[in-house]
């Protein structure tokens, strides 16, 4: 039962690897052992209550030879102050078997109080190792759970900086930088097909347009 306790131990802290490595999830391993452990405790918990109760019954049982013990003792006596020798005599017989089973009982009672205070301190033990293996699984589930999540950023980040990503990214360039020469080049030829009388019509728009100002300018003074 206790033995469980120690591999516990073993598997929280070198075994942890070897789960990893094995593709096991080890936040469910660990939660798992820590339900095996608090199982083997109430098992533990069980057997103390267990072995206490009988642990009183003995005490019981021996506190009440004792008390019969003490009254044949006493009937003796009144038998003899009664001069009935013969009650006395059988007092006193029934009185040493008594004596004889409290003694025995007595003896049984802390061979079981022994092993009760024992169990009880096995017990304490393996709660406070309980919690310390509690505490231990919290933390080694936030280092799981991160090693998991750095694991995943780590991963995104190298596809999106991979060869391909790159040369997806300087093909779109590429492409981009055609499209503005396309532009360039379609903006020259539309430029050089101006014929001789489109510029002269744009010659003959700019003196009407400086006329219309002159005159603008002339009735505002007056």
């Amino acid at each position: 039962m206790f033995k469980f306790f120690k591999r516990v131990k073993t598997v929280v802290g070198s075994e942890l690897n070897a789960m990893l490595d094995k593709a096991e999830d080890p936040v469910k391993m660990l939660d798992q052992y820590m339900r095996d452990m608090g199982e083997d405790i109430r098992e533990v918990e069980a057997a103390v209550a267990k072995q206490i109760a009988n642990e009183k019954m003995l005490k019981r049982k021996a506190n009440d030879a004792l008390a019969l013990v003490q009254k044949r003792q006493e009937q003796a006596e009144k038998a003899v102050e009664a001069g009935n020798d013969d009650l006395a005599r059988r007092a006193l017989q029934d009185k040493k078997d008594h004596d004889a089973t409290a003694v025995a009982l007595n003896e049984s009672w802390e061979r079981a109080k022994a092993d009760a205070d024992l169990l009880r301190e096995r017990l304490d033990e393996m709660k406070k190792e309980y919690q310390e293996m509690n505490l231990k699984r919290d933390s080694l589930k936030a280092r799981a759970e991160s090693a998991q999540v750095r694991t995943k950023i780590n991963r995104t980040m190298s596809s999106i900086g991979d060869d391909a990503s790159k040369r997806g990214f300087e093909r779109m360039e590429e492409k981009v930088m055609r499209f503005e020469a396309e532009a360039e080049t379609s903006e020259d030829l539309s430029q050089a097909s101006r014929s001789l009388d489109d510029e002269f019509e744009d010659l003959i728009k700019n003196d009407v347009d400086d006329e219309l100002a002159a005159l603008k300018q002339k009735m505002g003074k007056e």
